[in-house]
């Protein structure tokens, strides 16, 4: 089923947005990967927050990390504070199945620039990426702005109508 839904995304253009990964869970990670693939954000996957931070103190920079908040190692509340004090300035998105109010306030806290819950699904990520002013920058988002362009009818990729 996931990867039937995954197939169905199709994949426009390359964006120019670049997305690091950090889950410890292998099936979020491959989803994840998969959707910032069809979407054409170019996009590097790690298990954990050290991992996340190593990725940036080896100079690494990404537009957008997507962040689960329950990792071995180090979690991502503790991942993303560390993130903001090395003045890291990518746009974080907390992604995470646990959701109760104190820790998503924590996890907002530790520099959170949106929350979703999982699963992560096209829409969400889409809707996340409207949120954070990315999705002018995704293939969709592209495809749109070519299309008005061409000056052609209105005709626009829909996001809600990309998973039958």
């Amino acid at each position: 089923m996931t990867r039937e839904i995954v197939n169905e995304i199709p994949n426009l253009a390359e964006s120019m947005l670049t997305a690091l990964v950090v889950d410890d869970d292998f099936v979020n990670q491959s989803i994840h990967h998969k959707i910032l693939d069809r979407l054409g954000i170019k996009n590097d996957v790690v298990s954990n927050g050290k991992e996340a931070v190593d990725v940036h103190c080896s100079g690494r920079n990404y537009d957008l990390i997507l962040m689960d908040m329950d990792m071995p190692v180090v979690n991502g509340i503790q991942a993303t504070k560390k993130l903001r004090e090395m003045g890291i300035e990518s746009k974080i998105a907390g992604v995470t199945t646990r959701a109760n109010e104190v820790e998503k306030k924590e996890f907002m806290e530790a520099g959170l620039n949106e929350f979703q819950e999982k699963p992560l699904t096209i829409s969400k990520l889409l809707s996340i990426l409207h949120k954070l002013d990315f999705y002018a920058k995704t293939s969709a988002g592209l495809f749109n702005q070519r299309w008005d362009k061409a000056n052609c009818p209105k005709v626009r990729v829909d996001p809600d109508n990309l998973i039958h």
